[in-house]
C-alpha cells in the first residue's frame, strides 16, 4: 500500500488506469494536483505557489534587525495550527550559493554572506543552515571564513540581522581510525560551530554509498566516535541522507563471487543505522524531497529466500518511530516527472506535489525540529536574481502551512 494512497482503489483498477496512474499512486499524490502539475511541466512551467502569499510577511515582520514579533505561532489566517513555527523557518545557504559566491564589485544584488542575511532577514527567514563557509574575495571578511576570526564576523552579521545558525554541511573525516590532522579539523569545525551559536553540525552525504552491512557497521563505529567527540563540545552531529540511502541492505542469501550477500532482509540501509548508532551521539537530517524519491524508486526486494517481496517507504513513519533524531529537515519540493527515473523535478518550496501539510501534521513535535528550504536549482546562470526570489517564494511556502481541520 503507498503512502496516502486511497483504500477503495484496488491494484488491478490501477493496472487498468495505465502508466501515469500507477505513477500517480506511487508517489501517493492526489489526482486533481497530479494532473495539475504533469500539465505545468508539458508546458514547461511551474505554477504558482499553491500556497499563496503568507500572511506573516509584511515589511519584514515588522523586526528591527530582527527582533520584533511574530503572531503566527499558533492558530493563522488558514484556520489551522501553524505547522511551522516563525522562529523555525531556516533555509540552507546552498540555494542561494550564487549569491553568497558573487562578487559586490560587479553587481548591484546582495553579494556575499553579510548582504545576504540581510535579504533572507527581509524575506522572513529566522535560521540558516551553512554549505561551508567561503563567499566572494570581494566580500566583506574575504573569500574564506573558516576560522575563528571569519567564525565571530559571521556570527556578528547573525546577530545583526537577528538570524540563527543551526547547522553546516561541512567537515566530516573520510579516513578511519582517525588521522591526528582529520581530529585536529574536525575540532576546529566544532570551535566554529560554537562561534556561530550552532546545536548541530554534519554533513551533505551518507555514512557510507555501500549496500553491505559491515560497511555500515565500519561507518557505525566512526559516526559513534565523532559524535562522542562533537556531544563533548554541546554540538549534535548529524548526517543528511539522499535517496540511496533508504535502499534496501544486502545482509544474507547466497554469497557472490567476493563472499558478499546478494539479498535483503527487508531493512533499509538507513534504518540499520539508526539501530546501530548511538542516539545520543548521532543524529539524522531527512531530506524530504529525496526520502520521496526512495518512496518512489526502492519498494520491493529480494528476500533471503529468493522471493520478491514489496515495502513501500514511508518517510514521515520512519520520522515518528525516531522523532528526537531528526532535529533537522530539509524541506525541498517536487512537481512529477515521468521521464527522470526519481518520480520528482525540483521546485520552490510551495509550489510542488509533496505534501508537506500531511508529512508535518504526522511527526508533529513542531518546536522541536527545524525544517531548512533548499532548492539544488535556484542559481541560474541567465537570471542572478533568482535565486533569492525563489527564496522568498519558498518561505511564504512554508509560512502558508497549515494543520487540516477535521
Amino acid at each position: 500500500m503507498t503512502l496516502y494512497s486511497d483504500p477503495s482503489r484496488t491494484e488491478a483498477d490501477t493496472a487498468s488506469a495505465g502508466p501515469d496512474e500507477a505513477l500517480r499512486r506511487s508517489l501517493g499524490v492526489g489526482r486533481r494536483r497530479f494532473l495539475s502539475t504533469c500539465t505545468a511541466v508539458a508546458a514547461g512551467a511551474v505554477a504558482a505557489p499553491v500556497f499563496g502569499a503568507s500572511p506573516a510577511f509584511a515589511g519584514g515582520h515588522g523586526r528591527d534587525h530582527g527582533h520584533g514579533h511574530d503572531h503566527d505561532h499558533g492558530h493563522g489566517h488558514g484556520g489551522g495550527q501553524v505547522l511551522v513555527p516563525a522562529d523555525k523557518r531556516g533555509i540552507i545557504l546552498y540555494t542561494v550559493r550564487d549569491a553568497t559566491a558573487r562578487d559586490p564589485l560587479a553587481s548591484d544584488l546582495p553579494s556575499g554572506f553579510r548582504e545576504v542575511f540581510k535579504q533572507l532577514a527581509r524575506h522572513g527567514y529566522r535560521q540558516v543552515e551553512f554549505a561551508g563557509y567561503g563567499q566572494h574575495a570581494n566580500a566583506p571578511g574575504g573569500a574564506s571564513l573558516e576560522s575563528v576570526a571569519g567564525a565571530r564576523l559571521l556570527r556578528s552579521w547573525l546577530d545583526e540581522y537577528g538570524l540563527r545558525a543551526q547547522g553546516n554541511h561541512g567537515f566530516i573525516p573520510s579516513s578511519w581510525p582517525l588521522t591526528k590532522a582529520d581530529l585536529d579539523t574536525f575540532k576546529k569545525h566544532l570551535e566554529i560551530a560554537n562561534i556561530l551559536g550552532m546545536d548541530h553540525m554534519g554533513t551533505g552525504g551518507d555514512p557510507t554509498g555501500s549496500s553491505y552491512r559491515a560497511d555500515w557497521d565500519v561507518a557505525a563505529d566512526k559516526w559513534n566516535a565523532l559524535g562522542a567527540i562533537a556531544r563533548r563540545e554541546g554540538i549534535k552531529l548529524y548526517t543528511h541522507n539522499h535517496d540511496s540511502a533508504y535502499g534496501f541492505l544486502l545482509d544474507g542469501g547466497p554469497l557472490d563471487d567476493q563472499g558478499r550477500p546478494t539479498r535483503s532482509s527487508g531493512i533499509r540501509k538507513l534504518e540499520y543505522f539508526l539501530k546501530v548508532t548511538d542516539p545520543k551521539v548521532v543524529w539524522l537530517e531527512m531530506d524530504i524531497f529525496w526520502a520521496h524519491v526512495a518512496q518512489y524508486k526502492f519498494h520491493t526486494y529480494t528476500a533471503h529466500d529468493g522471493s520478491t517481496r514489496k515495502n513501500v517507504f514511508d518517510p514521515a513513519g520512519l520520522v515518528v518511530r525516531n522523532n528526537k533524531r531528526y532535529p533537522l529537515f530539509h524541506a525541498k519540493d517536487g512537481v512529477v516527472s515521468t521521464t527522470n527515473g526519481q518520480g520528482y523535478d525540483m521546485v520552490p518550496f510551495g509550489t510542488g506535489v509533496i505534501d508537506y501539510t500531511t508529512f508535518f501534521s504526522r511527526v508533529g513535535e513542531r518546536n522541536y525540529h527545524n525544517p531548512m528550504v533548499e532548492d539544488d536549482n535556484s542559481p541560474s546562470a541567465t537570471d542572478p536574481a533568482q535565486s533569492l526570489r525563489e527564496a522568498k517564494i519558498s518561505y511564504d511556502g512554508l509560512a502558508a502551512l497549515r494543520k487540516r481541520r477535521h
